[in-house]
């Protein structure tokens, strides 16, 4: 199977000690584990998983990817993703209200016509009152100077085809606020709340109430108060009648409790919600049919929010209403008409337009309860990452939840750094679900898909657990050590006034002294199958990874480019994998001339030597390449001042200008290039002093450079030193 891994990291020499030490690889992330996991967790659900490369496209994890999982509220990705591509940023569903008649003083006679088209929010979902929307279509009236209509109200619900009502849900879910019935006219989420609170006596009726009231939703109260503060209410709804029972026992210790609870006919309860706004705003009703609608003489149109603002409401708080309503909206804008039927085309589109089979999709409604919903985990990420590269890919991925937000503001709350991941999440019966987006440290975003079916006996919670767990191995094997990546961007950030190059390798070589070595601290993360550890490391350095972070720090034009400054130091055009990575301190990173060249010395020589790529390539189970092709081991020219030379240089005052140089030094190994290096900081006047990460001292120090060659003596042929460059 293939595996997200994290990946160790090898150096030549003293720092670079064992020629040919093979790293400790471990996996990470193993989807073997994976699904070892769930079966120990949940056992017996079904388990589906997909992780996409946004960048390569490449699917680089994968269990039952190419099976149909039911999806629950994760199908909003494929509403919302539709809507997104198809409708302007600045679509907002209208609601028209028109009079048609004559205005005569403050009467006007006739039909007050409302046409609905969709709009989710006449609602206080953006508003401190539920009726802003309605006010603000009396007030319309009000500023005509009308105090009185004499006539009919008609509401136009012709926007919306075939059945309004969600079909395949379970029966259950019509009767919960989430299974809320749709329409082109609704208020208020097509909810009422019903407060219940105790008599003043046991025995006594209990006191039901609806928020808001207006006259529509009868209730039958069978609510009895009794002793203490039991909580057995019940309550039953008409399946057809804005009827509801509310039963059982409320103690008289209870405050109040209260329920949020569908209304059916939701056009109804638009009406009467007008009805109420007009009378509250003082303007008189008096309905006769015998008057004629006469010639229109004036219409106005409103809006509560824009598509970006439901896109939200979707996929951060997955609100059902919003998805159905956008879903019948899209087929309407896009095929002419506004029915489950045009909303299910109206994808098919959208997913050939995207290049994916729309086969893959079983769409029967655009929120996901229906049970009759199947997805592919494969394609779903093929959907998310066609999305992550859309125009308008950026609106979409910030429409999702995430630690603390929406859905997710109780999930995955131990992330440190919640801003790393956005998903989708997704619940009904034995159905759970987790979609959406990593952000590695390499700059990809990977896209994510993972469904848990047929949880049968499992409890809810731990299979949101089992999800939320996978899902953080995901984002903290993708940024290993991300801390350190934060740690750099303040050093950064904190030395803006530190200038020149010189200054500022001086300066933050200075700030990582004392820090604690450890042998071969990075390695290629996820990205590579050979060595699993972090891209960014400061917990500790070798010799070449503090050379290395101190130069992009000193390097990196802000603060955002750290880490691909810190890759392009590491390897070949920035390339990050074992065999693109520069294993050889003078030939490949010193050698390639982007971040540094050799500094000639008075006295120095050089030597050739061949550096046995192939052997060290091989021991890893790769072959040598350049440009493709197997090749022979490459010869090199490697310069440097004899021992004697350098210590003599070592043991006089530097009189040049202040200077922050490389040093290497030179192995005795024909196979190897250099043992170890680090920083010469040349200060006027004063003798070299070697700044370094000391595998004897364990830590990062700074000691004169005459020392640290004294206790070299016999062990390496010289130095060999090369100033950095600004690229």
């Amino acid at each position: 199977m293939k595996r997200i891994v994290e990946r160790t990291r090898v150096f030549f020499g003293v720092c670079l000690a064992v020629l040919f030490l093979s790293a400790e690889a471990f996996s990470a992330i193993d989807i073997s584990e994976f699904q070892a996991y769930v079966d120990s967790m949940v056992p017996g659900a079904r388990y589906g998983l997909s992780v996409r490369s946004v960048r390569s496209g490449n699917e680089i994890a994968n269990i039952r990817g190419t099976e149909k999982f039911t999806p629950a509220s994760t199908l909003k990705t494929l509403t919302t993703a539709a809507a997104l591509h198809f409708l302007p940023l600045d679509y907002a569903p209208k609601t028209v209200l028109r009079l048609n008649g004559s205005v005569k003083g403050k009467t006007f006679s006739g039909a007050l016509g409302i046409r609905g088209e969709g709009d989710p929010n006449i609602s206080g979902r953006y508003y401190a009152d539920p009726f802003h929307m309605l006010y603000a279509m009396v007030d319309s009236l009000r500023a005509m100077g009308i105090d009185t209509i004499r006539g009919h109200l008609d509401l136009d619900t012709s926007y919306y085809k075939g059945p309004w009502k969600a079909e395949h849900w379970r029966k259950n879910f019509y009767d919960a606020w989430y299974g809320a019935e749709i329409a082109p006219l609704g208020f208020n989420d097509n909810c009422v709340v019903v407060r219940v609170k105790p008599g003043a006596k046991p025995g006594d009726a209990g006191i039901v109430s609806v928020v808001p009231d207006v006259g529509y939703v009868v209730i039958n109260n069978r609510l009895t108060t009794a002793k203490g503060k039991r909580r057995k209410w019940t309550y039953a709804m008409d399946p057809v009648k804005p009827e509801i029972t509310i039963g059982g026992e409320i103690g008289v210790g209870v405050d109040s409790a209260q329920m949020v609870l569908p209304v059916r006919n939701p056009v109804g309860f638009f009406r009467a919600a007008f009805m109420h706004a007009l009378a509250d705003e003082g303007i008189v009703f008096v309905e006769d049919h015998a008057i004629p609608s006469g010639i229109a003489i004036k219409s106005f149109t409103y809006s509560s929010a824009p598509l970006l603002s439901l896109l939200d409401e979707i996929n951060q708080r997955s609100q059902n209403l919003h998805a159905e309503t956008i879903f019948r909206n899209m087929g309407a804008q896009v095929l002419g008409e506004g029915s489950v039927d045009a909303g299910r085309a109206a994808e098919r589109r959208f997913l050939i337009e995207m290049g994916i089979s729309p086969d893959d999709f079983e769409v029967w409604d655009g929120c996901g309860l229906s049970p009759k919903n199947k997805l592919k985990p494969s394609t779903e990420t093929k959907l998310l990452r066609a999305m992550a590269r859309h125009s308008k890919g950026r609106y979409y991925i910030n429409s999702f939840a995430g630690p603390r937000v929406g859905t997710g503001g109780k999930r995955m709350l131990e992330l440190e750094y919640p801003w790393l991941t956005r998903f989708k999440t997704g619940f009904i019966a034995e159905a759970h679900a987790l979609v959406g987006y990593v952000f590695p440290m390499d700059g990809d975003t990977l896209a994510v898909a993972m469904y848990l079916n047929e949880t049968g006996g499992n409890t809810d919670a731990a299979s949101k657990a089992v999800l939320d767990s996978l899902w953080i191995r995901i984002v903290k094997a993708t940024n290993d050590n991300y801390a350190s990546l934060m740690e750099m961007k303040q050093m950064w950030l904190d030395a803006q006034n530190v200038r020149g190059l010189f200054e500022r390798l001086d300066h933050f070589s200075r700030l990582l002294m004392g820090r604690p070595y450890s042998f071969g601290p990075m390695g290629e993360s996820y990205l590579d199958s050979i060595e699993n550890k972090p891209l960014v490391y400061l917990d500790s350095v070798d010799c070449v990874t503090f050379v290395e972070h101190v130069l992009a720090l000193a390097t990196a034009p802000d603060e955002d480019s750290l880490f691909s400054q810190l890759q392009r130091i590491r390897y070949k055009d920035g390339k990050i994998g074992f065999t693109t990575r520069k294993h050889y301190m003078m030939m490949d990173w010193v050698g390639e001339g982007t971040f540094a060249r050799v500094l000639p010395m008075p006295g120095d020589t050089s030597i050739v030597r061949k550096i046995p790529k192939n052997e060290f390539f091989a021991s890893k189970r790769l072959k040598y390449l350049v440009d493709g092709k197997p090749a022979a081991d490459p010869m090199m020219d490697l310069r440097y001042l004899p021992y004697s030379k350098a210590l003599d240089w070592s043991r006089k005052a530097y009189k040049g200008p202040m200077m922050v140089a490389g040093i290497a030094f030179v192995g005795k190994s024909e196979k190897i290039d250099v043992t170890h290096t680090g920083f010469v900081i040349l200060r006027p006047g004063e003798k070299p002093r070697l700044r370094h990460a000391s595998m004897v001292r364990k830590k990062v120090v700074e000691q004169p450079l005459q020392e640290y060659l004294i206790s070299r003596k016999g062990k390496l042929p010289g130095i060999t030193l090369f100033e950095f460059a600004q690229p």
